[in-house]
């Protein structure tokens, strides 16, 4: 099984993002995870257009970006113009999912669907066959730092049933809390990308904690 790492940014020294996502990229990590949130569907304020235009120019890594905003229809064309290499948005964020896909798709982008904690998992079964990536949250989204949600393991393991049954390549990311013991649970549940901000960006040692989310199903 192999496993993807994608640094975010969230959890890194923004003083220094230039050097912080370098040392992300040369440490191993997949992607870079950039979050954007409105204050609006979470209660937190991060990064926008700009940002990410500046970051996308000095890094070759692909840009996952997590659209934490209400009616993400209104910008996703343009996340992308400005380096999306894939969207994913929240269910709980749109009444037009449907849309949101057909965006993305239009702009050659790949598109995933992420979900609360609280949020029924089977709400993503109709969009399995034109998705991605599902992004299971493991924490409330809106700040870096919580503690890993041991009890959305069980969530992971229903998602990934789900698309075995279905007969689907659709990725399962978590995102929340994850370091080298939680990363374990997770992949030994069904996710094989792995979002971490805190635990990289702290690490003295950034490349080691890359190979450990890695080799975290062999340990």
């Amino acid at each position: 099984m192999k496993i993807k790492v994608s640094a975010s940014i969230l959890g890194c020294d923004l003083a220094n993002l230039e050097s912080e996502i370098k040392r992300a990229e040369l440490a191993g990590a997949d992607c870079i995870h950039f979050d954007v949130m409105d204050g609006v569907f979470v209660n937190n304020i991060s990064f926008g257009l700009p940002v990410l235009k500046s970051a996308k120019r000095v890094s070759k890594l692909s840009f996952d970006v997590h659209l934490m905003i209400t009616d993400p229809e209104r910008y996703i064309d343009r996340f992308i113009d400005y380096g999306a290499d894939n969207i994913t948005f929240h269910i709980e964020a749109t009444e037009n999912p449907e849309q949101c896909i057909k965006i993305c798709k239009e702009k050659g982008a790949s598109v995933g669907i992420s979900v609360k904690p609280a949020t029924d998992i089977s709400v993503v079964y109709p969009y399995l066959d034109s998705i991605d990536m599902v992004l299971i949250m493991t924490v409330e989204p809106g700040f870096g730092g919580q503690g890993f949600m041991a009890s959305m393991t069980d969530k992971i393991k229903a998602l990934c049933k789900k698309i075995k049954e279905q007969g689907l390549s659709t990725v399962i990311q978590v995102d929340g809390g994850i370091n080298e013991k939680t990363a374990r649970q997770a992949v030994l549940s069904g996710a094989t990308n792995l979002v971490a901000g805190t635990y990289l960006f702290r690490s003295d040692d950034i490349a080691s904690s890359v190979v450990k989310l890695k080799n975290s199903a062999c340990r």
